[in-house]
């Protein structure tokens, strides 16, 4: 999504030969359910893109937070108010649909050309310059690596990536992907697997969130493509790989139905319609803040700087923020020695942002996943007490002041009116 982004960005600001080297062989319909959020909304539609993703999108009424075992209501928030405070529904598309907008704004341009099945091997930032090979199609085939020289180079190689542990071992840091414990079921149930059920039914007619709480466990749920599928994402203990290498395993049924054994007949029904095949596990993996995002032209964007839990529905957000302002910085200058410069307001401006954005989401999934406890009690209490239409609320991506501060800032506004002081100040 960053780099994606980034490439609409920058063809959205009369930017020519713009390149993105992607790993991936196609770009098909991999995910599952994404949020499209008031700050992502504002991008799109600055890009001319976000009607492609609304033709399929489902606009969300509002969300209830229920407790796992007893499917008892603890709070309900009614989301009319979003659309009218910041300007656009709060959208939840399958992943697809948000790529497929990024895809048109960046090769509608006629300024982007897309390599496919190409994986970068080396980094070379004094030069700012990088090797890349063609991904092999098996153990015998030969694939030699070319280097690529360019003006700026986006690294938007994601959580694992290869540009930030090049970055920090210039300065003889060691790049330590964090483990969360966490992993993650992503579930896609089709509306013609429930069969009329009158009790299942009302997810995919309905435009509601649903997320189920219980220790150390949730699951969010809520209707995409039109009402055709229900998306279920679930946290929990990463007992499965936590030991291994790989970032998704093939997990079985069984283990997943014993996961959330004690969760109400509504959720287990759902679980049960997941065919014994289609059952994968994610690990979710986290980052420290990094003290520098930016070495000479190259910097980095999306989950290579600032990888976040999906507890408050901002991964691909802030990624896409982070491409907004960059076509803004990089707008603002007159000669090619000026980049560095310009890519240090980059990250000046949405450093600290972006930060706050993953220790939120981090903090909201401790939240979420209380065991019985005093503090435990003390969460629900404030949940029953919450407002139904936007107000203070335990959960954080519900919260009316958290919403505010994602929701209600433009960040491509305020690269606008930030850039000359910032610019000036620094080196």
């Amino acid at each position: 999504m960053g780099g994606l982004g980034s490439a609409c960005s920058l063809a959205h600001r009369g930017f020519k030969n713009i390149h993105i080297w992607e790993s991936a062989r196609e770009l098909g319909d991999v995910g599952a359910g994404i949020n499209i959020t008031p700050n992502l909304s504002t991008q799109l539609s600055r890009w001319g893109v976000l009607h492609i993703a609304k033709n399929e999108a489902v606009a969300l009424d509002g969300a209830s937070v229920l407790e796992g075992s007893s499917d008892t209501t603890l709070t309900t928030v009614d989301f009319s108010y979003i659309a009218e405070e910041f300007g656009s529904p709060f959208l939840v598309v399958h992943r697809s649909a948000l790529q497929k907008c990024l895809v048109s704004g960046a090769l509608d341009s006629g300024v982007v050309k897309l390599h496919l099945g190409h994986i970068v091997e080396e980094w070379d930032f004094d030069s700012t310059s990088f090797s890349v090979a063609a991904r092999k199609k098996s153990e015998e085939e030969e694939s030699v690596p070319q280097w690529i020289k360019s003006d700026i180079i986006l690294a938007a190689d994601g959580v694992k990536s290869k540009a930030r542990a090049a970055m920090m071992g210039r300065t003889g840091e060691k790049d330590d992907v964090l483990d969360t414990g966490q992993a993650a079921y992503r579930i896609l149930i089709n509306r013609s697997q429930v069969n009329e059920d009158p009790e299942l039914l009302p997810f995919f007619d309905g435009s509601h969130s649903y997320r189920w709480i219980g220790e150390k466990r949730h699951i969010i749920a809520y209707p995409i493509c039109s009402h055709t599928v229900f998306n279920l994402s679930t946290a929990h203990p990463d007992r499965r790989f936590v030991e291994a290498d790989s970032w998704t395993a093939t997990g079985s049924k069984a283990e997943m139905l014993e996961t959330f054994a004690d969760f109400c007949p509504r959720v287990r029904k759902l679980l049960n319609l997941v065919p014994e095949g289609d059952v994968l596990e994610w690990k979710l993996r986290g980052h420290s803040p990094l003290d520098q995002w930016v070495v000479g032209n190259t910097a980095l964007v999306g989950d290579a700087c600032h990888p976040t839990l999906p507890h408050l529905a901002q991964g691909a957000a802030q990624a896409v923020e982070d491409a907004a302002v960059l076509g803004v910085v990089l707008s603002k200058i007159t000669s090619k020695d000026q980049i560095n410069r310009a890519l240090k307001v980059y990250q000046a401006l949405r450093k600290p942002r972006a930060d706050w954005a993953v220790a939120t989401a981090a903090a909201n999934g401790k939240g979420l996943h209380l065991g019985k406890s005093q503090e435990k009690d003390a969460r629900d209490a404030a949940f029953r007490s919450a407002h139904g239409k936007g107000g203070s609320n335990p959960d954080k991506a519900i919260d009316k002041e958290v919403q505010s501060e994602l929701y209600g800032l433009d960040v491509a506004l305020d690269a606008e009116q930030r850039f000359s002081e910032l610019f000036a100040q620094v080196a």
